[in-house]
């Protein structure tokens, strides 16, 4: 036969089954924190992703040709390459190949003021460029002029310095010089 209620305190559990509760309350608060901590986690990461989405890229709008052949004349005989930056900086662009070699330096520290399209076309030879000062717009690229040998067939990418900056970009695709 059980005890009423009554006697027990009117809960209907024994003293035992309370200590049991007891012990289990500091569990259940260290859960709770960690729940707690875990959703004020994922709010911090939710607003610096935000904020990271809306930060502008150091080199924005690079565009390029997916290939082109050296050893032909026509369109498809120079390299059109194409960027702007955020910040205005002294710029260097350089060709590097497959393994990460510099191949061509086209533009060494020339300053360029932020969201200025800076177009450039490199003819597939090795070797530092000179190029002609004042040019550089989209409607008068860069042409360096090369004298070096021709680099190998293989695949390239477009390196950007930014010296005021201390940071390197590579461009996001390659291309092809056949």
């Amino acid at each position: 036969m059980s005890t009423p209620p009554a006697l027990t305190g009117g809960s209907g559990a024994s003293p035992p089954d309370q200590a049991a509760a007891r012990a289990a309350r500091p569990v259940d608060r260290a859960a709770a924190a960690v729940f707690a901590a875990l959703v004020l986690a994922c709010f911090a990461a939710f607003a610096i992703t935000q904020h990271l989405k809306h930060t502008p890229t150091v080199v924005q709008n690079f565009k390029m040709n997916g290939h082109f052949a050296p050893r032909t004349h026509g369109r498809h005989a120079l390299e059109h390459l194409s960027f702007r930056i955020a910040h205005s900086d002294r710029v260097t662009v350089a060709i590097e190949d497959a393994a990460g070699n510099v191949v061509a330096t086209l533009l060494l520290e020339r300053p360029l003021a932020r969201y200025t399209q800076l177009s450039l076309e490199w003819d597939g030879r090795r070797g530092p460029t000179s190029t002609p000062t004042g040019a550089g717009t989209p409607r008068d690229p860069l042409v360096p002029r090369d004298h070096g040998q021709l680099a190998s067939v293989g695949e390239y990418r477009v390196r950007v310095s930014l010296r005021e900056q201390h940071r390197t970009v590579q461009s996001p695709r390659s291309f092809q010089l056949q």
